[in-house]
């Protein structure tokens, strides 16, 4: 890659997803996951994704990884066409470009090796004095020098949890996957795996997308955008005043409204508008009306 490809790369998003659409099949029904997802992610974001079950947002995160392909659309990750990648390049992919943290510990730790001997497992083209390095530089990250010698049976789920999240910054990953990585975890523990999202974001510029159900989580991050029904259908993004006292204790995260949400037109101008606000004007079947006025767009019953 010459000097010119490199800054062309680095001005790219990290993430550029479009009109993705994922039927999966069976010999009895077809199952529509996404349906035109489009989502673009800079570099450096600190971001969550939001959604119910069937809502699309699983799927997205596998092609992500490098673990599924669409029924059709595109999907760019720093500067690589996923889905024109041939099977050593996605291997390549998935060693040195992304990192996965999954819920469920056993899919992150291999059972039989220490957790020191589970971050330099995927490290096996450096050397032994680098692998010793970055290990022990993990390890001190995520808090866990300390229990570098334990098996995962001797270590809590919280524990469990900070070693996963060393091992899949190994290879210094340009974009980091966390799937529910704190619906397993006490609120103490899910505030400082947080914490450590935040550290990277800060100090390394670490783009971190997060799959979470976790409400007072995806109210300390810069970002969230809802999935509903394989779709993007908003976004809340951090006000100024939150993003500047994200370490107070005088904040009820619980309880305070510190985004701002924005409803999302898609390329052909449809929007979701939410359920909430569609209850609120009580409208029987399937029509509104549309009005401009006061520089306004409103949204009535017929």
């Amino acid at each position: 890659m010459n000097d010119t490809d490199q800054i062309s790369n680095d001005l790219q998003p990290m993430v550029r997803a479009e009109n993705l659409i994922k039927i999966y099949k069976t010999s009895e029904l077809e199952v529509l996951a996404l349906q035109g997802l489009d989502l673009t992610i800079e570099k450096g974001e600190l971001m969550a994704i939001i959604g119910n079950s069937g809502s699309g947002k699983s799927t997205f995160m596998n092609m992500l990884g490098g673990l599924d392909e669409p029924s059709a659309g595109s999907l760019w990750v720093d500067g690589k066409n996923l889905f024109a990648l041939s099977h050593q390049e996605r291997v390549l992919y998935k060693r040195n470009t992304v990192g996965f943290v999954w819920q469920n510990s056993g899919r992150n730790m291999l059972p039989y090796l220490s957790a020191y001997e589970n971050i330099i497992t995927p490290m096996q083209f450096s050397s032994e004095k680098l692998k010793k390095e970055r290990a022990m530089e993990l390890l001190d990250l995520v808090g866990m020098s300390h229990r570098k010698g334990s098996r995962m049976n001797q270590l809590s789920g919280g524990e469990q949890q900070r070693i996963a999240i060393a091992i899949a910054l190994a290879n210094k990953p340009k974009l980091l996957l966390a799937d529910e990585p704190t619906g397993s975890v006490d609120k103490k523990t899910a505030d400082y795996i947080l914490d450590v999202f935040r550290k990277l974001n800060k100090e390394y510029n670490q783009t971190t997308i997060i799959v979470t159900h976790d409400v007072e989580l995806t109210k300390k991050v810069q970002r969230v955008v809802a999935i509903r029904d394989g779709k993007i259908s908003s976004e809340r993004i951090l006000k100024e005043h939150y993003a500047m006292n994200l370490g107070s204790s005088t904040i009820n995260w619980m309880e305070e409204d510190t985004q701002e949400e924005y409803a999302i037109i898609d390329k052909v101008g449809r929007v979701q508008i939410p359920r909430r606000l569609i209850d609120m004007l009580h409208i029987e079947g399937n029509r509104v009306k549309l009005i401009h006025e006061d520089n306004e767009i409103k949204m009535r019953k017929p």
